[in-house]
């Protein structure tokens, strides 16, 4: 079973800076197309960057030219490098495969990692 690990979250300060990791447990699974999500309390999920195979990116407007997507082929890892953080930016971030990158058609998940903007 594929199981989708994110690291790297924790409290910053408003301007700080944070760099999430998503990587692969339990199955030599390959990342390719991928995204990161983040839900706020109160507030529904919502898409914050997602990575194709082909490395075309995408971002929300409200992270555009402050977060950056990549990946680490050797790796088999995902990254989200989160910068000028804001309070806004509070929330739980969750790591995606897309259903049209799975076997079985369905999305993974992981768990979900806490980042934390006060000052």
């Amino acid at each position: 079973q594929v199981q989708l690990v994110e690291s790297g979250g924790g409290s910053v300060q408003p301007g700080g800076s944070l760099t999430l990791s998503c990587t692969t447990a339990g199955s030599r699974f390959t990342l390719n197309a991928a995204g990161w999500y983040r839900q706020a309390p109160g507030n529904e999920r919502e898409m914050v960057a997602t990575i194709t195979g082909g490395d075309r990116t995408a971002y929300s407007d409200s992270v555009k030219g402050r977060f950056t997507i990549s990946r680490d082929t050797p790796k088999n890892a995902i990254y989200l490098k989160m910068n000028n953080l804001k309070p806004d930016d509070t929330a739980v971030y969750y790591c995606n495969v897309p259903a049209s990158s799975t076997f079985y058609g369905v999305d993974y998940w992981g768990k979900g990692i806490l980042v934390n903007v006060s000052s």
